[in-house]
């Protein structure tokens, strides 16, 4: 065999490794998947009961941190037909909701509550419990007269910025912690967890 066989054989071979490798290329292109971080993980160092807590979408506190009263007003178009919300204004189907934040729950003494609200006791709307309200007052509250849900968060807390406005004394929102404050507060509810179940 010359030289020009020899040449012709290698070639070949090349030209057969080089076809293989673009093959293995191209059929990997489709199924690439490229690793998306969360955009908060914390790794827990544990016994195998919890690998990592991951922090989905903004907090309640954060939420609040960035609402908008003026879209909370667009908001209260909703509320309206049912409520009032000036000081000392009338109630209608429901009740005014002047100085609502903070108010004890079932606490106007010119409305007819449901019995179900009234079982609340002295419970107080909190920004959380009226959000939770907000979210499914039928969830909250089995057998309330509201039927009226509002499912988006922002939304929410648009709405409860709007309402804040509306009292003698506003109260502050809660406090957006810091990223550091909420991953120890969720190492910490880890190693709660763990000690619980009995590190199992």
């Amino acid at each position: 065999m010359d030289s020009f066989e020899w040449n012709k054989v290698m070639a070949a071979v090349i030209a057969t490794v080089l076809f293989i490798m673009v093959i293995g290329i191209v059929a990997e292109t489709p199924f690439h998947q490229e690793h998306v971080k969360p955009a908060f993980t914390i790794e827990v160092a544990s016994d195998g009961v919890v690998e990592a807590v991951v922090e989905e979408g903004p907090s309640f506190a954060e939420m609040l941190a960035g609402s908008s009263a003026d879209r909370g007003a667009r908001q209260w178009n909703k509320c309206k037909s049912c409520h009032t919300i000036d000081k000392g204004g009338a109630n209608r189907t429901g009740p005014n909701l002047y100085g609502i934040v903070g108010r004890t729950i079932a606490a106007l003494d010119d409305f007819r509550y449901s019995g179900a609200l009234e079982a609340l006791g002295t419970s107080v709307w909190t920004y959380e419990a009226i959000d939770e309200w907000l979210q499914n007052p039928q969830a909250m509250v089995k057998g309330s007269k509201m039927v009226l849900a509002v499912r988006k968060a922002d939304q929410r807390a648009d709405l409860l910025a709007y309402l804040a406005t509306f009292s003698d004394q506003p109260l502050p929102f809660p406090a957006v912690e810091s990223a550091q404050e909420a991953a120890e507060g969720a190492i910490e509810a880890v190693e709660q967890a763990a000690e619980a179940t009995g590190g199992n």
